[in-house]
């Protein structure tokens, strides 16, 4: 959903196999010199993972062809893998995990990833080589090869999978098409249909615009009228939108803008200002790809998933209305689903709740692991 550019401007025990190690590039970030480096610095030694069978590293993975960085942090080995999947497209939050991630370390190997032209992935290729692979259905296919090579370097059967905004559509995606390879399936601001997400959007916006009386609001919104289009997602609209909707709280609850959730990424021990840099081009890059692409898709039709499903929906959300993918779990068949609902957070639960999170997490989602849970 809404990158960072366009909210700013407008708002995982075991060995590694030698299969795994072709497809894998050992690296050592060092982000470069600048003036947050001091911080960075304190944020790393801070977030060291020092437990004797911990695990933290980084590494770039060949996935459908294309380098891509992939960070692994967890107290133990012994615990099941979580793979975050973040938003945008190529609304990289790896930057902004040292925020809330701490936590969810000692219950969970988590896995943060770059997607191709994302991020730190984004110079690790040549972007116009990207831009014809940039599809719903590769960045599918690439989540699942990084599953199939967490389960081998790390000797797992299955991993929990938490898709987070666009990647809560890649999330899904997995789910349907390979429901064998997870636990369970948790969407946080969940996407259903691009369609029905823009329209509700848009009306929830324009609406509390004119409870506000906000003229210059209203003139904007009522400008890009009819939005979104049928069959048609305009980026430059979508922008306007966005910067509305940011305003009114619709990506943090009670905040007029983004600042706050974008700035921590400056402080991140993994990014620097080159990386920063290329966060921001594989933004625009990406998005403009990707986006008009995005109009008719839609999981309205999925009704069944051989897969536990939790939704983590924040209660005032309006970069995506929650309402939508409540009704769509109300009709969907699953071995098991519910609802964790954040009264006090708009799109980004993790950070506006993030003790909620942790616990929703502990308690809803890693006793699904079942039996292949360490002994406490």
């Amino acid at each position: 959903m809404a990158h960072h550019r366009i909210i700013a401007a407008l708002a995982a025990i075991g060995l590694a196999l030698p299969a795994a190690a072709q497809t894998i590039e050992p690296i050592a970030p060092a982000p470069e010199q600048d003036s947050y480096s001091p911080g960075r610095a304190l944020v790393a030694d801070f977030d060291k993972i020092v437990s004797p069978n911990g695990v933290q590293e980084s590494f770039i993975a060949t996935l459908g062809g294309a380098r891509q960085y992939v960070s692994v942090r967890g107290a133990d080995r012994r615990n099941p893998i979580l793979l975050y999947i973040h938003g945008g497209p190529a609304s990289v939050e790896l930057p902004i995990s040292w925020s809330f991630q701490r936590p969810w370390e000692d219950a969970f190997t988590v896995v943060q990833w770059d997607q191709r032209a994302a991020g730190k992935s984004f110079t690790l290729n040549d972007p116009e080589a990207m831009r014809p692979t940039l599809t719903p259905d590769r960045y599918r296919d690439d989540a699942i090869e990084l599953i199939e090579l967490l389960r081998k370097r790390y000797g797992k059967r299955r991993i929990f999978v938490l898709g987070h905004s666009w990647g809560s559509a890649v999330g899904l995606a997995v789910a349907a098409k390979r429901p064998d390879l997870l636990y369970a399936y948790v969407g946080m601001g969940q996407l259903i249909d691009f369609q029905q997400n823009e329209t509700q959007s848009y009306a929830q916006v324009l609406a509390q615009a004119k409870t506000d009386h906000n003229d210059q609001a209203v003139k904007e919104l009522e400008g890009i009228a009819p939005y979104p289009a049928p069959d048609h997602l305009d980026l430059a609209k979508t922008g306007i939108e966005r910067k509305w909707s940011v305003y009114y709280g619709g990506l943090g609850y009670n905040r007029r803008d983004s600042d706050y959730y974008i700035h921590i990424g400056r402080l991140s021990p993994e990014y620097g200002l080159a990386d920063r840099k290329a966060w921001d081009a594989s933004s625009d890059f990406t998005m403009s790809t990707m986006w008009p692409k995005l109009a008719t898709l839609s999981f309205e039709n999925l009704r069944t998933l051989n897969v536990p499903v939790i939704l983590f929906l924040g209660r005032h959300d309006t970069t995506t209305p929650p309402q939508i993918a409540a009704d769509w779990l109300a009709r969907l068949k699953a071995p098991s689903k519910r609802i964790v609902w954040f009264e006090r957070s708009a799109h980004l639960p993790m950070i506006e709740e993030p003790g909620h999170a942790f616990e929703a997490l502990l308690h809803d989602v890693r006793p699904l692991a079942g039996k292949d849970l360490p002994p406490s």
